[in-house]
C-alpha cells in the first residue's frame, strides 16, 4: 500500500483507511454491505472522481478452503472479462498478500439491491416493475450467450443492483456463476434455496436454472415477500421445490398476466424459455429499456 501522502483523503476532506497499491482507488471506513464471503465498503476512484465499491474477501478466514479461494478469484476473472451494461462493472483486482486480503473494485449503484428499493418503494407500477425485468433478462441474455456460457447460479433480489435515479438495474455477485462449455449443462448443488431450480439440487442443470431463479425474482418484486417465507428449514424449503409445491406468495400475485407469466419462468426445464425468448414476450409489449446508458425510460 502507498504510503500516507497528499492521496490519502477523499471529498469532503474524509480521510481513506487504505489505498490500493496503484494509488487511484481509495477505500474508506463505511461498510455498504457484508456476507459469509466479502465485505464492501464505500470508495472513491481519483482518477474518475467518482464513487466505487472496495469489495474486501479475508483470506485468511478460508485458508483451510482452497475450493473456496478458487472460487473467488475465478469470481473476479469472470467480472473482469465481462462488459455490458446490465452487469456490474469490476474495474481493478489485486492481492494483498501482507493482510491476505483479495480486493477487488466494481461499480457502485446509487440505490443498493433491488430487495431494499422494493420495500423502500412500496407503491410501483407493474410497468416499472417489467422495466426493471426486462433489464434483468437483458442481463441473463448476455450471461447466457457468452463464450463460453455462464450460468449465474445464485440470482436473487439482493444481489439485483439499482441506480434509481435513472431506474436501471444491474446484476451483480457473480461469486457462484460456473462457466460452462458447448453442451451448457453444469453440476454441483449451489445457491439460495428459495430461489434454486428443482433441477439444481439434482446435479444436472443448464443455464434455465437462471430463468427460474429470475421467475422468483419477479415474485418477490410484485408480493414483496421472499418465496417459501412459509417454510422455517431448508429442508422444508428442499421438500417443496423437489416436489414441484409452489411458494404460498404465488397465491398473492392478483393479475393474471403477471402470474401465468411467472408460471412459464418456473416451470419444467424443458418447457422453460430462454432469457432471449422471455424478451419477445407479450408480457413486454410496449416496455422499453432507453439504450443510451440502460435506464428505463419510455
Amino acid at each position: 500500500m502507498p504510503a500516507a501522502g497528499p492521496n490519502t483523503s477523499g471529498r469532503d476532506g474524509e480521510l481513506f483507511v487504505e489505498v490500493d497499491p496503484s494509488g487511484r482507488f481509495g477505500r474508506y471506513d463505511d461498510l455498504l454491505g457484508a456476507g459469509a464471503v466479502k465485505k464492501v465498503y464505500r470508495a472513491f476512484d481519483q482518477e474518475e472522481g467518482i464513487e466505487v465499491a472496495w469489495n474486501q474477501v479475508r483470506l485468511r478466514n478460508f485458508i483451510e478452503d482452497p475450493v473456496l479461494i478458487n472460487r473467488l478469484q475465478s469470481e473476479v476473472k469472470l467480472l473482469r472479462a465481462l462488459k455490458n451494461k446490465y452487469i456490474i462493472v469490476c474495474y481493478s483486482v489485486w492481492l494483498d498478500e501482507e493482510h491476505s486480503n483479495l480486493n477487488f473494485i466494481t461499480e457502485i449503484c446509487t440505490s443498493g439491491n433491488l430487495r431494499n428499493y422494493r420495500k423502500k418503494h412500496r407503491h410501483v407500477s407493474l410497468r416499472a416493475l417489467k422495466k426493471w425485468s426486462k433489464q434483468v433478462l437483458e442481463g441473463l441474455v448476455y450471461l447466457h450467450t457468452h463464450e463460453p456460457c455462464v450460468i449465474h447460479r445464485d440470482l436473487n433480489c439482493s444481489n439485483i443492483f439499482v441506480n434509481g435515479n435513472i431506474g436501471q438495474v444491474k446484476i451483480g455477485d457473480l461469486g457462484l456463476a460456473t462457466i460452462v462449455g458447448r453442451s451448457h449443462v453444469a453440476h454441483s448443488i449451489i445457491g439460495t434455496p428459495e430461489y434454486m431450480a428443482p433441477e439444481l439440487y439434482e446435479e444436472d442443470y443448464t443455464e434455465l436454472v437462471d430463468i427460474y431463479s429470475f421467475g422468483m425474482c419477479l415474485l418477490e418484486m410484485v408480493t414483496m415477500e421472499i418465496p417459501y417465507s412459509e417454510c422455517d428449514s431448508v429442508a422444508k424449503i428442499y421438500k417443496k421445490v423437489t416436489t414441484g409445491v409452489k411458494p404460498q406468495a404465488l397465491n398473492k400475485v392478483e393479475d393474471q398476466e403477471v402470474k401465468a407469466f411467472i408460471m412459464k419462468c418456473i416451470g419444467e426445464p424443458k418447457a422453460r424459455p430462454s432469457a432471449a425468448d422471455l424478451l419477445k414476450d407479450p408480457f413486454f409489449a410496449g416496455i422499453t429499456v432507453y439504450e443510451g446508458d440502460g435506464s428505463a425510460r419510455g
